[in-house]
C-alpha cells in the first residue's frame, strides 16, 4: 500500500490545475480590431523607433544648451628652479553673435519635428493595422464563399451524375460540372492562400511571422463613413505629414541662423599669474583673443543652409499639393465603393440570390438544364465577390484617409 502513495501523490500534483494550467491548452479566441491596435502600438518596432528620436533629441537640446569649457593653460620657461618662470592662464570662450541661442533654437526645432514624426509613426500603423485587419477579415469572407462554391459544385456534379445515370441529360453536362467543380476548388485553394497571406502581414505589425488567433472579429459589412472631401481638405494642413515639411522647413530656417552666427568670431578671456623665481615676484595676466575674420566667415556654410532651408520649402509644398491629390482620390474612391457596395447589397445580391434559387429548384423539377444552374450560381458567387471587393475597397480608402490627416 506504500508503495502506491508516491506515485498517486505525483499524479494528483501533476493533474493539478496549479501545476497544469488547461488555459494554455485551449485555442486563441478571435481577435478583435482594438486587440490588434493595442498589440500594434505596444510591439511595432517602428513606432518604437520613433519614440527613441524623440528621446535622442532631449539630449540634443542639453548639449545644444550647454557652455563652453574653460581651457587651463600652463607654459614654463627654464628647467633650473631658480631661473624658472612660470605662467598659468585660465582661458574663457565667449560666444558671440547669438551662438548659443541659435543652437538651441534648431535644438527645439529638431525635437519638434521628431514628436511630429512620432505622431505620424501612430497614424501610419494605426492605417495600417485598419488595412490589414479588414484584408483578414474580407479575406475570411472570399475563403467561406469560396468554400461554398466548391460544395454547391460537388453538388452539381452528383445531381447532374444521376440524371446522366438514367439517361434524362447528356454526358456533356457532367464533363462541365466536373470542370467547374476543379475550378472551384482551385479558388478555394487561392482563397486559403489568400487569407494566410492577409493574416501573416497583421501579424508583421507587431512583430510576429504568423497570426496567434483562430480568426479576426469584426463586421464585415459595415462600410466606412468620412467627412466630405472640402471638409477633410481644411484639416489637412494640421496632419502629421504636412506638420514635419513645415517644422522641417523651420529647423532648416534655423540652422541658416546657426551657420550665420559661426561668422561672428568668439572672444576668448584669459586671467592668470606669471611666477618669476628669479625676481621673486608673481604678476598677474589678463588678456583677449580674437580672431580676425579676413578669410573666413563661414560664408560657404551659410550659403549651403540657406539653399537647404528653401529646398525644404519647396518640399513640402509638393508634399502639400501630393496629399490633397491623394486625400480627393481616396474620398472618390470611398465614394464609389460606398456605393457600389449598397447597390450590391440592397439590390444585386437578392436579385442573383432569387435567380439562382428559382434555378435550382426548376433544375430538380426537370423544368431547366444544368446550363442555367451553373449561369445562375456563377452569377451570384460573381456578385457576393464584386460585394466583398467593395467592401474592401472602402475600407483602404477610408484607411488611406484616416492616413493623411493623422487621425
Amino acid at each position: 500500500m506504500r508503495k502506491l502513495v508516491l506515485p498517486l501523490g505525483l499524479a494528483a500534483i501533476w493533474l493539478s490545475p496549479f501545476f497544469f494550467n488547461p488555459v494554455q491548452a485551449q485555442p486563441a479566441l478571435a481577435l478583435t480590431l482594438e486587440q490588434a491596435q493595442s498589440l500594434a502600438a505596444s510591439r511595432n518596432f517602428a513606432l518604437s523607433a520613433a519614440q527613441r528620436e524623440v528621446d535622442a533629441q532631449d539630449g540634443a537640446m542639453r548639449q545644444a544648451g550647454a557652455w563652453r569649457n574653460p581651457a587651463l593653460n600652463v607654459s614654463v620657461e627654464d628647467t633650473r628652479r631658480a631661473t624658472r618662470t612660470t605662467t598659468t592662464t585660465l582661458d574663457f570662450p565667449i560666444e558671440l553673435g547669438g551662438q548659443r541661442a541659435a543652437r538651441l533654437q534648431a535644438a527645439e526645432r529638431g525635437r519638434e519635428l521628431a514628436q511630429a514624426e512620432l505622431g505620424q509613426a501612430r497614424a501610419q500603423l494605426r492605417a495600417d493595422v485598419v488595412r490589414a485587419f479588414f484584408a483578414v477579415l474580407v479575406a475570411q469572407e472570399r475563403g467561406a464563399l469560396a468554400v461554398d462554391s466548391a460544395d454547391l459544385a460537388t453538388r452539381a456534379v452528383d445531381a447532374i451524375a444521376k440524371r446522366v445515370a438514367a439517361g434524362k441529360v447528356s454526358p456533356v453536362d457532367e464533363t462541365r460540372a466536373r470542370v467547374d467543380q476543379a475550378n472551384a476548388q482551385l479558388e478555394a485553394v487561392e482563397a486559403d492562400a489568400e487569407l494566410q497571406a492577409a493574416r501573416r502581414m497583421l501579424a508583421a505589425l507587431w512583430g510576429e511571422p504568423e497570426l496567434a488567433y483562430a480568426t479576426v472579429q469584426g463586421d464585415v459589412e459595415l462600410v466606412p463613413v468620412r467627412a466630405p472631401p472640402d471638409e477633410l481638405a481644411r484639416a489637412l494642413d494640421d496632419a502629421p505629414g504636412l506638420l514635419i515639411g513645415r517644422l522641417e522647413t523651420e529647423r532648416r530656417r534655423a540652422l541658416v541662423e546657426v551657420e550665420r552666427s559661426k561668422g561672428v568670431p568668439e572672444l576668448t578671456v584669459s586671467v592668470g599669474a606669471k611666477r618669476d623665481n628669479e625676481l621673486g615676484r608673481t604678476q598677474a595676466i589678463v588678456g583677449i583673443s580674437l580672431p580676425l575674420p579676413f578669410f573666413d566667415r563661414n560664408q560657404g556654410a551659410t550659403h549651403e543652409a540657406a539653399r537647404r532651408a528653401e529646398k525644404a520649402g519647396d518640399e513640402h509644398q509638393a508634399a502639400r499639393i501630393r496629399a490633397f491629390t491623394e486625400l480627393r482620390q481616396a474620398s472618390n474612391q470611398l465614394a464609389v465603393a460606398r456605393t457600389s457596395a449598397e447597390t450590391l447589397k440592397s439590390t444585386v445580391l437578392p436579385a442573383a440570390r432569387q435567380a439562382y434559387d428559382a434555378a435550382a429548384q426548376g433544375f430538380e423539377a426537370g423544368k431547366f438544364g444544368f446550363l442555367d444552374v451553373i449561369d445562375a450560381q456563377r452569377s451570384l458567387l460573381q456578385a457576393r465577390a464584386r460585394y466583398l471587393g467593395a467592401l474592401s475597397t472602402s475600407h483602404q480608402a477610408a484607411s488611406a484617409i484616416d492616413r493623411l490627416l493623422g487621425r
